[in-house]
């Protein structure tokens, strides 16, 4: 059966019997329900459902007849003479549910209790219980029902409260003080949940309760009590002061709700297992620190009945202000906490604390710390008080002394971010400004200081909303962009915070944070920021350097590579002196060269392993540290981690005129863009390569040149340009007649062949490759005679000269063998497929396929691997071999994703037909 009595009464039996609403029978379920053992003596049910009414016992009789016939036998069995009583599973009704749920939630812990009491208030909509039903009996059951399942609902609020479910108990708060402001109870948890509320909207919502209600009962003069800061005996003699040194509630930490709920629940669990917490909080100046240290310390106010001390350590304080000595933060401490002391000396004083700690239950927070020396002798011995400390530094040595809870802060996320710059604008102007907001957020790195600094010039009018897209413009400049981020008058300065930070560095990591900041970035490897150190000479200790950096939180560590936050990158660069007299000239020309140098050999190296055959006038490495790939995978992985790095060097020398790196950079790293089908940035970078190869590299070198920009634009389908280009490298090659010149000759008139062939010029493609092929021989190029036998072989296939066709592609196998080109190889078996498909041999054809597409697979090729993968895969349903083509084209799929998405959708709609 199914019965509720918590609002509307109705009962519903096995064999389909109802009774509902305010019937008898309903009145007598109900009464039932809510009486011990779900029993009444027929005295009872008269006097509680027909009070007076003679004919009472008859109604009786019926009411019991009713019920039994709707519920069944079973439910509502013949009882012993005077007595009727209910048999009814404690599951079968909502009350006995309610009950026995918060039954269960006695004796566990706050969080269990939570959940528990959720479940039990699930029963219960809100309403009045026994709804309808009249007469006092049923007034004085539904009072005691309603204080019942107020009682949990102020129980669960309690384990809330104690469970820190901030959020929550702020929603539920205000839903029940709109309905019952008076309720004692409400008031007291809506107080304490609502503890950031103005001082005069605090007190002036205490008044109107005590106007209304008289004094508040001790639970709630306990929490006005802690909102005020004040504490008394029970008797109401006045305490010692209770500290409570916490700042009135300041900006809400948005984006930090989970961080903030992991380290007060962590500290909770220290101290109910007895132990101190302590917890360190460190972050880049202005990532909001202080902020979350105080929104913990405000939700965890309550479980340290001892107070809550504070103490701002000015580890990075500005101007003028010296770190606070801890003799100063002791003397503080011990002046609130009798008995009162007088003893003098740094150990003594922190004796003294301890000592007045030890049976104590207190919060301290202590707000940017400088070093581990300024914290130590602060804090506590065991037992259950708990610490946190902010601090720009990991205070490393701490962390090695004692057990820290700690936690690295990092700048928000995009949506926390636009919601810190948007806080007071209006829906409308969010949606007419979203892409100035967006270009906001990165170009203040989503630092909360910065953004709060944008938010207040927009806020304060000092720049109208709809000059919005000028700042974006101004800030684009990095000089401007720090002057932008300056409001002196409000203390919010993204300049003077990074400088406070940057003052306390030792010499060596002050040079090196302004190296890394002339690195073009976005990040750089360990052994790239050692070469930086290179260029102050011998004896410089670069990796203490750089973990001084880290350990500041000024080079952030992801994964194992070293990046800056881009307003750090920007003040270093303009604000930072690079030795102790600030000389720059041939330091910062040679720091920029040692970067370059340092991506030029690394990448050359990588080069080398994808492409043997190209030489580039590059020279030995001269104190950089070059890495030694072996396999295309591991060349293919470093230049996945360096590319942005790389493109921004490229950048580098071009802004600086470095013509050695404009142009040999782009040239090493081409291989690795064709096979990633980075076009676009290939096309860019080889026609700056072009200019300075121009004026700068040896004609066989500037052939080559244009030879890597014709092959960029024949992947992009732009044959013209491509055989412009290779027309010029001809001539310069032609220039050149050592058997240098002549092998870039053949190079290039493969290259115009194979484009010749795209644009169906046959007999000219035939007559330039043959030309290719003899140079190759003459030369002794066995890699150039295969590609050029490959692709004459592609060319009498295009024409249907299947047997010619066969015979060129075998002598390409033949040349290709006697070389460790596998790139090649894979060109000549793919070649090979296509022409024994046309002859029907589809085995073969199969077979060599999935030859050439491991070979591209195993060379990082994608858009190599893509072509061959696709046309293998409708070979494969030809044959009736569809598992094998789907899983073909599934792994086009992730590779056409990995290249920006083109045809993906033409490959998954394929794939549709096939499953």
């Amino acid at each position: 059966m199914h019965g509720y009595v918590l609002g509307p009464v109705s009962a519903e039996g096995g064999g389909g019997g109802k009774v509902f609403g305010t019937s008898r029978a309903a009145a007598l379920f109900a009464l039932l329900v809510t009486s011990p053992d779900c029993r009444c003596t027929r005295e009872e049910i008269a006097e509680a459902i027909w009070p007076g009414n003679e004919r009472a016992a008859e109604l009786v009789d019926r009411a019991i007849s009713d019920l039994r016939k709707q519920l069944g036998r079973e439910i509502v069995p013949q009882g012993r003479s005077g007595y009727c009583a209910l048999r009814v599973p404690e599951a079968a009704v909502d009350l006995l549910r309610f009950r026995d749920a918060v039954a269960k939630a006695d004796g566990l812990s706050h969080p269990e209790r939570f959940e528990r009491l959720g479940v039990a208030l699930e029963e219960w909509d809100g309403g009045e219980p026994l709804r309808g039903l009249t007469g006092s009996g049923f007034q004085l059951r539904r009072e005691a029902l309603r204080a019942e399942l107020m009682a949990a609902v102020y129980a669960r609020l309690d384990a809330a409260w104690k469970s820190r479910k901030a959020k929550w108990l702020r929603e539920e708060t205000e839903k029940w003080y709109e309905r019952a402001p008076r309720l004692p109870q409400i008031f007291r948890f809506y107080l304490l949940a609502h503890d950031d509320l103005p001082e005069r909207r605090r007190e002036q919502l205490i008044d109107g309760w005590t106007r209304h209600n008289g004094d508040p009962d001790p639970d709630l003069q306990a929490a006005i009590d802690l909102v005020r800061g004040v504490s008394q005996r029970p008797g109401g003699t006045l305490l010692p002061p209770v500290p409570n040194q916490l700042p009135g509630s300041g900006r809400r930490p948005i984006g930090q709700d989970q961080l903030i709920r992991e380290l007060a629940d962590a500290v909770c669990a220290q101290q109910d297992a007895g132990n101190l917490a302590l917890v360190l909080i460190s972050g880049m100046a202005g990532v909001g620190k202080t902020t979350v240290a105080h929104a913990i310390a405000r939700l965890l106010r309550e479980r340290f009945p001892d107070g809550v001390l504070r103490a701002e350590l000015n580890g990075f304080a500005g101007g003028d202000v010296r770190p606070a000595e801890p003799d100063e933060i002791l003397d503080g401490f011990l002046a609130a906490l009798p008995p009162y002391t007088t003893v003098t000396g740094t150990e003594s004083r922190s004796n003294a604390l301890r000592s007045a700690l030890a049976h104590r239950s207190m919060l301290i927070v202590l707000d940017d710390a400088l070093n581990a020396p300024q914290v130590l002798p602060l804090l506590p011995g065991d037992g259950t008080c708990a610490v946190i400390i902010t601090s720009r530094n990991d205070l490393l040595r701490l962390q090695s002394e004692r057990k820290v809870l700690f936690r690295k802060m990092e700048p928000l996320c995009e949506a926390d971010a636009l919601e810190v710059l948007q806080e007071e604008v209006s829906l409308k102007d969010r949606q007419t400004y979203d892409r100035p907001f967006r270009e906001l957020v990165d170009l203040c790195g989503r630092l909360p200081l910065a953004l709060t600094v944008v938010a207040q010039l927009l806020a304060k009018g000092a720049r109208p909303l709809r000059t919005i897209s000028a700042l974006v413009r101004e800030m684009k400049e990095e000089r401007a962009k720090l002057d932008a981020l300056d409001l002196p008058e409000d203390e919010l300065s993204v300049r003077a915070a990074l400088n406070c930070s940057v003052r306390v560095l030792g010499e060596e990591a002050r040079l090196l944070l302004w190296q890394f900041a002339l690195h073009p970035g976005p990040t750089a490897s360990w052994e790239a920021v050692m070469d930086l150190g290179r260029v102050a000479g011998e004896g410089a200790r670069t990796d203490r350097a750089l973990a001084e950096l880290v350990a500041a939180n000024l080079v952030e560590l992801k994964g194992d590579r070293y990046q800056l936050h881009d307003l750090v990158r920007a003040f270093a660069r303009h604000h930072v002196r690079p030795g102790p007299n600030g000389e720059r000239g041939d330091f910062e020309r040679e720091t920029v060269r040692q970067v370059l140098e340092h991506q030029l050999h690394n990448v050359r190296a990588c080069d080398q392993v994808l492409d043997h055959e190209r030489t580039l006038p590059i020279g030995e490495p001269d104190g950089v540290t070059v890495l030694d790939p072996v396999e295309p995978v591991q060349a293919m992985t470093y230049l996945d981690e360096e590319y942005d790095a790389v493109q921004r060097g490229i950048r580098l020398a071009v802004d600086r005129s470095i013509e050695r790196y404009e142009w040999l950079l782009p040239m090493a790293l081409v291989t690795y863009q064709w096979r990633r089908n980075r076009l676009d940035d290939a096309l860019t970078n080889l026609r700056y390569a072009v200019d300075a190869a121009e004026s700068a590299a040896a004609p066989v070198d500037c052939a080559m040149v244009h030879r890597m920009l014709a092959g960029t634009q024949w992947r992009l389908g732009r044959y013209e340009a491509a055989v412009g280009h290779l027309r010029r490298a001809v001539r310069l090659n032609e220039e050149d007649h050592s058997a240098k010149g002549r092998l870039s000759l053949a190079r290039t008139l493969h290259r115009l062949g194979i484009t010749l062939r795209k644009q169906e010029n046959w007999a000219d493609a035939e007559g330039v490759l043959c030309q290719a092929l003899e140079l190759c021989r003459a030369v002794t190029d066995p890699v150039g005679e295969a590609a050029a036998l490959n692709a004459l072989g592609a060319l009498h296939h295009d024409r249907g000269e299947h047997e010619q066709a066969l015979r060129r592609c075998a002598d390409a196998l033949v040349a290709v063998e006697r070389t460790v080109e596998r790139s090649g190889l894979a060109d000549v078996l793919f070649t090979l497929a296509k022409v024994h498909l046309s002859r029907s041999e589809r085995a073969e054809a199969i077979a060599l396929y999935r030859q050439a597409c491991d070979i591209y697979r195993e060379q990082g090729n994608w858009p190599y691997e893509v072509k061959a993968r696709r046309l293998f895969a409708d070979v494969l349903v030809s044959a009736g071999e569809t598992g094998n083509a789907v899983r073909e084209l599934e792994r086009v799929i992730v590779l056409r994703e990995r290249m920006g998405g083109e045809g993906v959708r033409e490959v998954r709609e394929l794939l549709e037909g096939l499953r």
